[in-house]
């Protein structure tokens, strides 16, 4: 099969039409006609080389939405038609000791959807057939793709934090990531805490299920969250005043990132051990996991806020998002 995709050849470069053959399918893999793709910070990451391991000529594109076309002989649970979500995994061994514990996205060979392979900013795009999630009936394809990244990113912590609707929880940053985490808390029945350096966005946020927003550059405004927080979850990419945060946990609570910080977060030894807290992090969660999400959201009618772009629009698309303009997550139509 021939792909019709967009790909960057060199960091911070423009993607530009890209052309690329498909070998034959494998016994276990599903070739998939994208439809929406969304667009992911990561991408922009990936497409400047920030984490020293993209391969060029890069396609990104790893909130991929679309139609089974084609399926491999050993294929199970999935049929030509259906319509399926493929997010930052498109492959895992199935064998080792995390997958068969049902970790699959912590299996060590995991094949990521847009490291060292190519991804959804193209008409087809090819993976094995476990990490190809059924989309639910009745569910809205244009909107749905953030979920199998963003999505899955905020709510795995949430899961693993064991947080109960009776909590009061954090989330740092209101953006792509923090609006999702927003509406699941929400949905989940806890207090939710949003903290954000913007006062402009304060209506908007409140309007998508925040309890109270809090300035985050406001000292007086976060001590008075202080001890009351049994998750904080950080959305955010930056360099942050992490003791502030950590005071503001409850005994025993925990901070978790899902933002890619760069530079080492400076974690105070005694700010954890005074109340026997935790700081954690978390990629996208298991197939399982991205299963129970989906679910959720549709039991709850939970969607990212989306903008729309049409696929060969995609360089505008990425100059929006890069310039801190999207409201809240970009979606690509083919």
């Amino acid at each position: 099969m021939k792909v019709h995709a967009y790909a960057v050849r060199e960091p911070k470069g423009k993607l530009a039409p890209y052309t690329y053959e498909l070998g034959e399918i494998g016994l276990e893999e599903v070739d998939i006609k994208v439809t929406y793709c969304g667009v992911c910070h990561s991408d922009l990451s990936m497409i400047k080389n920030e984490w020293g391991m993209t391969e060029y000529p890069l396609v990104p594109g790893h909130e991929i939405v679309g139609e089974v076309i084609a399926i491999g002989s050993s294929v199970k649970n999935l049929k030509v038609g259906q319509t399926v979500g493929m997010g930052w995994f498109s492959g895992s061994c199935m064998s080792c000791s995390n997958c068969m514990n049902g970790d699959h996205n912590m299996c060590d060979t995991a094949e990521q959807t847009i490291v060292g392979r190519q991804g959804g900013f193209a008409d087809h795009v090819r993976g094995h057939w476990s990490w190809a999630i059924p989309i639910p009936e009745g569910m809205d394809s244009s909107k749905v793709g953030p979920l199998f990244c963003g999505g899955a990113t905020v709510f795995n912590p949430i899961v693993i934090a064991g947080v109960q609707p009776t909590d009061a929880v954090g989330v740092i940053g209101i953006g792509g990531l923090g609006h999702l985490a927003l509406k699941f808390l929400k949905a989940w029945g806890c207090e939710v805490i949003a903290f954000s350096s913007n006062p402009d966005k304060k209506e908007e946020i409140l309007a998508m299920g925040a309890s109270k927003v809090i300035n985050s550059r406001d000292p007086k405004e976060l001590e008075a969250v202080q001890g009351k927080l049994k998750l904080i979850l950080n959305t955010t990419n930056a360099s942050l005043d992490w003791n502030a945060y950590l005071s503001a946990l409850s005994k025993k609570g925990k901070l978790h990132t899902v933002g890619a910080v760069l530079e080492p977060m400076a974690i105070p030894a005694f700010s954890l051990i005074a109340g026997d807290k935790t700081v954690g992090g978390s990629t996208v969660g298991s197939p399982e996991l991205t299963k129970t999400m989906l679910e959720f959201c549709r039991r709850h009618d939970i969607y990212p806020i989306v903008e729309e772009f049409p696929m060969e629009e995609v360089n505008e698309a990425m100059q929006h998002l890069e310039a801190g303009k999207a409201r809240f997550r970009i979606v690509l139509k083919n």
